[in-house]
């Protein structure tokens, strides 16, 4: 990836992310705090009260004494929402509490594993908790005017006789986990937990968003600018923007400032095939047989994968699409 020293290093091996209750879950963030600026992009304790309003949504975003929940705490979210679909993908019983393991949490962000990285964790789950939101967001196709945290509650469940946490339980809030019954997530690539940059990543976001598999998506700067929560100001943001553009390590998109203060966002990989051109269906058997294959994969995300190869190596026409989709996880399975 062009510009990939300015990421954070790959701290933990391919095959150890997601080594939780279901392994090779990938990546999902929710499509409202996709769209909707509710994380500090602040490294510093924020105490502000956010307001945001755009076409009809109205959030407001209330700190704790310990301040915002930042982007960076956003991991914890998406590292539940992730197990949460992969368990419904798989046809398991969810809940709106999680049993989390500490340490697979840590690894599956790309964070480090050290006694500080637990501190940080423990008071990530302190700001997402404290931190309120007011809003009219839909949320599962039902749109309510409430307040809510981001995680209902937590708890340390087990701890080390050193006092490190070992494994924690996460309530999520009833308007985040109803917008996961509804599959209102998108995958996220795994490179985000190694973007450094607060605004890298809710700039990554808002590019999935708006932009995901289309040719491309052209936004004003001004627009970008209130759509990302910075709080820096426009020219200040203009020139983040521009570096932004310049070390080009943003994960799938390629940024390109326009004429008229207008940013442009591509897809580094071509265009999905369109409706219909793609290979056929999966039969509920085969996807059967893929389980067999991969146990306790999901094999939705491998049905998504295994698509974008064929997209990305030049569409061939598949005269047996299952039999070829098997054979694929054959050789994704014994590759680890």
């Amino acid at each position: 990836m062009s510009g990939a020293a300015g990421l954070l290093p790959d701290r933990h091996p391919q095959s150890d992310f997601f080594v939780c209750d279901i392994f090779g879950a990938n990546p999902k963030d929710d499509l409202a705090t996709m769209e909707h600026p509710v994380f500090s992009l602040s490294t510093r304790p924020d105490l502000r009260v956010l307001d945001y309003r755009h076409n009809g949504v109205a959030v407001t975003v209330t700190p704790s004494v310990r301040g915002l929940a930042t982007i960076h705490d956003k991991d914890i979210l998406i590292y539940c929402i992730s197990q949460l679909m992969a368990a419904i993908n798989a046809g398991r019983p969810v809940a709106r509490t999680l049993h989390l393991r500490a340490h697979d949490l840590l690894v599956a962000t790309n964070r480090e594993t050290s006694g500080d990285a637990y501190r940080r964790l423990r008071e990530a789950f302190e700001r997402l908790a404290g931190t309120r939101i007011t809003t009219n967001i839909e949320s599962g196709g039902l749109e309510t005017t409430r307040g809510f945290g981001l995680i209902e509650a937590w708890e340390i469940v087990r701890r080390t006789r050193g006092g490190r946490m070992v494994s924690v339980a996460v309530t999520l809030s009833d308007w985040l986990y109803r917008a996961v019954l509804a599959k209102s997530v998108l995958t996220l690539s795994r490179d985000y937990f190694r973007l450094r940059k607060p605004l890298e990543r809710r700039v990554y976001e808002l590019a999935r968003k708006h932009c995901g598999r289309q040719p491309e998506w052209v936004v004003r700067l001004e627009l970008l600018h209130h759509k990302s929560g910075s709080a820096s100001p426009l020219r200040v943001f203009r020139r983040m923007i521009r570096d932004m553009i310049a070390q080009g390590h943003l994960p799938d998109y390629r940024l390109e400032e326009m004429p008229g203060d207008l940013i442009r966002v591509t897809p580094l990989r071509a265009p999905a095939a369109a409706p219909g051109t793609g290979p056929a269906p999966l039969s509920p058997d085969t996807l059967d047989q893929a389980r067999a294959l991969a146990p306790g994969w999901d094999v939705h995300a491998l049905e998504a994968e295994w698509r974008a190869v064929w997209d990305a190596t030049g569409r061939k026409p598949l005269r047996a699409p299952a039999r070829a989709f098997l054979g694929w996880v054959r050789k994704r399975m014994a590759a680890g």
